[in-house]
Protein backbone atom coordinates (compact mmCIF):
# COMPACT_ATOMS: atom_id res chain seq x y z
CA UNK A 1 0.00 0.00 0.00
CA UNK A 2 1.83 3.52 -1.33
CA UNK A 3 1.38 6.14 1.04
CA UNK A 4 0.62 9.37 -0.53
CA UNK A 5 2.18 11.56 1.45
CA UNK A 6 4.42 13.81 0.45
CA UNK A 7 7.90 13.15 2.01
CA UNK A 8 10.63 15.66 3.38
CA UNK A 9 13.55 15.12 4.85
CA UNK A 10 14.26 16.96 7.96
CA UNK A 11 17.38 17.95 10.21
CA UNK A 12 17.15 20.42 13.46
CA UNK A 13 17.23 24.17 12.53
CA UNK A 14 20.40 25.23 14.11
CA UNK A 15 21.85 22.81 11.42
CA UNK A 16 24.33 24.81 9.26
CA UNK A 17 22.78 22.65 6.32
CA UNK A 18 20.17 23.89 3.98
CA UNK A 19 19.99 21.35 0.74
CA UNK A 20 21.24 17.67 0.68
CA UNK A 21 20.87 15.57 -2.19
CA UNK A 22 18.66 11.93 -1.72
CA UNK A 23 22.07 10.64 -2.24
CA UNK A 24 23.68 11.65 0.62
CA UNK A 25 20.96 11.37 2.60
CA UNK A 26 21.08 7.62 1.99
CA UNK A 27 25.00 7.60 2.91
CA UNK A 28 23.79 8.43 6.12
CA UNK A 29 20.73 5.84 6.39
CA UNK A 30 23.39 3.50 5.28
CA UNK A 31 25.96 3.96 7.93
CA UNK A 32 28.12 5.94 5.11
CA UNK A 33 28.70 8.68 7.42
CA UNK A 34 28.53 9.81 10.75
CA UNK A 35 27.96 13.43 10.22
CA UNK A 36 24.12 13.02 11.00
CA UNK A 37 22.70 10.89 13.70
CA UNK A 38 19.51 9.45 11.09
CA UNK A 39 16.62 8.31 13.03
CA UNK A 40 13.68 6.01 12.02
CA UNK A 41 9.39 5.50 11.63
CA UNK A 42 9.21 2.77 13.47
CA UNK A 43 9.52 -1.03 11.74
CA UNK A 44 5.89 -1.51 10.57
CA UNK A 45 6.04 1.99 9.50
CA UNK A 46 3.96 1.77 5.34
CA UNK A 47 6.36 5.56 5.15
CA UNK A 48 9.43 3.57 6.02
CA UNK A 49 9.16 0.81 3.63
CA UNK A 50 8.86 4.09 0.94
CA UNK A 51 11.65 5.76 2.31
CA UNK A 52 13.65 2.72 1.96
CA UNK A 53 12.48 2.06 -1.81
CA UNK A 54 12.60 5.97 -2.63
CA UNK A 55 15.89 7.12 -1.02
CA UNK A 56 18.13 4.01 -0.44
CA UNK A 57 16.87 1.97 -3.15
CA UNK A 58 16.77 -0.98 -0.98
CA UNK A 59 14.15 -3.25 0.70
CA UNK A 60 13.95 -3.21 4.38
CA UNK A 61 15.83 -6.66 4.71
CA UNK A 62 19.16 -4.98 2.29
CA UNK A 63 18.81 -2.41 5.08
CA UNK A 64 18.73 -4.54 8.17
CA UNK A 65 21.86 -6.84 6.65
CA UNK A 66 24.05 -3.70 5.98
CA UNK A 67 23.18 -2.54 9.58
CA UNK A 68 23.96 -5.89 10.87
CA UNK A 69 27.10 -6.25 9.60
CA UNK A 70 27.94 -2.29 10.99
CA UNK A 71 26.85 -2.90 14.55
CA UNK A 72 28.83 -5.67 14.67
CA UNK A 73 31.74 -4.27 13.42
CA UNK A 74 31.12 -1.45 15.84
CA UNK A 75 31.41 0.95 12.53
CA UNK A 76 27.60 2.91 13.70
CA UNK A 77 25.19 3.22 15.95
CA UNK A 78 21.72 1.76 14.73
CA UNK A 79 18.95 4.96 13.84
CA UNK A 80 16.78 5.76 17.02
CA UNK A 81 13.14 4.89 16.05
CA UNK A 82 10.20 6.64 16.76
CA UNK A 83 6.61 5.46 16.13
CA UNK A 84 5.19 8.72 14.48
CA UNK A 85 5.88 11.87 12.67
CA UNK A 86 5.60 13.81 15.90
CA UNK A 87 8.19 11.99 17.54
CA UNK A 88 10.44 12.11 14.50
CA UNK A 89 9.97 15.69 14.22
CA UNK A 90 10.20 16.69 18.17
CA UNK A 91 13.65 14.67 18.50
CA UNK A 92 15.21 16.33 15.51
CA UNK A 93 13.95 19.62 16.99
CA UNK A 94 16.25 18.85 20.17
CA UNK A 95 18.64 17.11 18.85
CA UNK A 96 21.38 19.35 16.98
CA UNK A 97 22.89 16.51 14.58
CA UNK A 98 19.81 14.24 14.08
CA UNK A 99 18.12 13.87 10.73
CA UNK A 100 14.74 12.64 9.86
CA UNK A 101 11.90 12.00 7.26
CA UNK A 102 8.07 12.54 7.98
CA UNK A 103 5.43 14.01 5.37
CA UNK A 104 5.76 17.08 4.36
CA UNK A 105 2.21 18.73 6.03
CA UNK A 106 3.91 17.52 9.81
CA UNK A 107 6.34 20.19 8.81
CA UNK A 108 6.25 23.14 11.18
CA UNK A 109 8.77 25.97 11.94
CA UNK A 110 10.53 23.97 15.11
CA UNK A 111 12.65 21.99 11.80
CA UNK A 112 13.99 22.46 8.48
CA UNK A 113 13.65 20.85 5.61
CA UNK A 114 16.86 19.71 3.50
CA UNK A 115 15.75 17.82 0.99
CA UNK A 116 11.91 16.56 -0.85
CA UNK A 117 11.22 12.92 -1.68
CA UNK A 118 9.87 12.67 -5.24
Amino acid sequence: MPVHAEMVIIVNKENPATKLFLNQVAQFYLGGSNLFAPVELAENSPMRAEFYKKVLDKDPAQVQAIWSKLLFTGKAKAPKEFKSSAEVKKYVSETPNAMGYIEKSAVDDSVKVVAIVP
